[in-house]
């Protein structure tokens, strides 16, 4: 019984698993920050997408 509750104790790859989990996240955010309704992209394309509707004849 010892021994396995040491194992459990000494057991890091549950720890790696919340770490990927954590850039996981982190990176959604940024990506929802840049691609996201209001960002920087997200203007920019609505531009374009508008310049181009005003270009194709009707």
């Amino acid at each position: 019984m010892t021994s396995l509750v040491t194992r459990f104790i000494k057991d890091e790859s549950g720890a790696t698993a919340i770490e990927y989990g954590l850039i996981a996240a982190g990176l959604a955010i940024v990506v929802l920050a840049i691609f996201g309704q209001g960002g920087q992209v997200n203007d920019f394309l609505d531009a374009v997408f508008a310049r181009l509707m005003q270009s194709i004849p009707q």
